[in-house]
């Protein structure tokens, strides 16, 4: 199988300043969701993932494979790209199929309250499952004499990439320790670019929500010592109730520089389908080989891919219609 590695430029800001995408409507359950119809249907998918640097990339590149194995007649192309804001733009113009995403940015997506997106409502994709938890990792030089959030103000901080899912995330925890936009220098870079800037100084510290452990951050620590700062219990439930992330300890056992657990907050990692070019058919058969082959999955993130926690955090997020056959099937409580 030939997988085609591509860097695309495009945010989701740009992509929505584009014109809307075409697409019958189908009223279903509570709400209109745009679905397509048998011409505008692919079996050509372009899987829209985030930085090589984080766990979106080789896992898309791993489930890619997985579906080209498992399913007659399908191509599916995972490429590099901004992350969950991008994937999510991509799959609303059309341009791609399928996009792994935070679960509250796809949230905000449907309810048009993507920053920069207001009122655009993203209404052509549907929920296939949650994948794993993705926790908010906020790293800094062991030299830098940076002993807690609160000493971020007035540094240069790495708070994601445009068109990712990071940067509510970097804000909210940021704004709970009192510390505001113009407070510190906000850096825009994806997690490779990030960790590279702060093996150099380039930068003071890096926010980036990934799934855990994470190679980059391995990578960084064999060469630079580094720590992560955690947050407090009543500074993670304020983070909670501003951006729906919910409390997470990333485990001592993650990271070799580690020698106790990391307190932080995490999301969740989702995949989804466009519901005008991938049919209810096609997408039953990626949600059942999802499941019937997360163990050939070798990143350790696919210990969590299993039915029982497939609707996590779903939230206002329709499911794909052939998600919903297949959980139907198996006896899975819908929301």
């Amino acid at each position: 199988m030939k997988m085609r590695r591509t860097a695309i430029a495009a945010t989701a800001a740009a992509a929505l300043a584009l014109s809307a995408c075409g697409g019958g409507e189908e009223e279903g359950g509570d709400e209109d969701v745009q679905t397509g119809d048998e011409d505008s249907f692919t079996n050509e998918l372009t899987f829209g993932t985030g930085s090589t640097a984080g766990t979106y990339f080789p896992l898309g590149d791993e489930l890619a494979a997985i579906y080209e194995d498992n399913i007659e007649d399908v191509s599916v192309t995972a490429i590099e790209t901004s992350g969950s804001g991008d994937n999510l733009g991509g799959i609303y113009q059309e341009e791609m199929q399928l996009g792994l995403t935070q679960n509250d940015t796809a949230a905000s997506g449907v309810a048009g309250e993507i920053p920069d997106l207001e009122d655009v409502e993203l209404d052509n994709f549907g929920w296939i499952s949650n994948l794993y938890p993705e926790a908010a990792h906020i790293i800094v030089r062991e030299d830098s004499g940076i002993e807690s959030i609160e000493d971020l103000e007035g540094q240069t901080i790495a708070v994601g990439d445009a068109g990712s899912g990071t940067r509510a995330i970097s804000d909210a925890i940021l704004a709970a320790h009192g510390i505001e936009e113009g407070d510190y220098t906000a850096e825009v870079a994806d997690f490779g670019s990030s960790t590279d800037m702060l093996a150099d100084s380039q930068i003071d510290a890096s926010i980036f929500v990934v799934g855990t452990p994470v190679a980059g951050l391995t990578q960084l620590a064999a060469s630079t010592d580094v720590r992560l700062l955690g947050i407090e219990d009543d500074m993670t439930e304020a983070i909670s109730g501003e951006s729906g992330a919910e409390s997470y300890d990333i485990s001592a056992d993650a990271y070799d520089f580690l020698e106790e657990d990391v307190t932080t907050v995490s999301v969740f990692a989702a995949l989804v389908a466009s519901t005008t070019q991938v049919s209810e058919d096609l997408a039953y058969e990626i949600t059942a080989a999802t499941f019937e082959n997360a163990g050939d999955i070798t990143l350790e993130v696919g210990e969590n891919i299993t039915e029982e926690n497939a609707l996590t955090g779903i939230g206002d997020v329709p499911l794909h219609p052939g998600a919903e056959r297949y959980f139907e099937e198996q006896g899975i409580d819908l929301p």
